[in-house]
């Protein structure tokens, strides 16, 4: 398991396809990745599954195929999925 805070802040556009190529190599061979990042998009791209936390607590798991922008605000500010 390997766990990734922020993987791609502060690094160029060339940095991060190769981060992000390394991760899926990495997850091809089995390893299991959590990684933490305030980019949605990069969220969105990235996950098969995401966890959303507000204020130390959590408010909600979308999978891959359910995952919006949208809802993952609302989750994230402390709405309900369901809304």
């Amino acid at each position: 398991m390997l766990i990734l805070d922020e993987p791609t802040r502060g690094v160029d556009v060339g940095a991060k396809r190769e981060i992000y190529q390394l991760m899926n190599e990495l997850t091809d061979r089995g390893v299991a990745i959590i990684m933490v990042s305030s980019e949605l998009p990069e969220v969105l791209g990235m996950s098969d599954r995401i966890l959303v936390f507000r204020e130390g607590k959590l408010t909600g798991e979308i999978t891959k195929k359910e995952a919006t922008q949208e809802k993952i605000m609302t989750l994230a500010t402390g709405g309900q999925e369901d809304e």
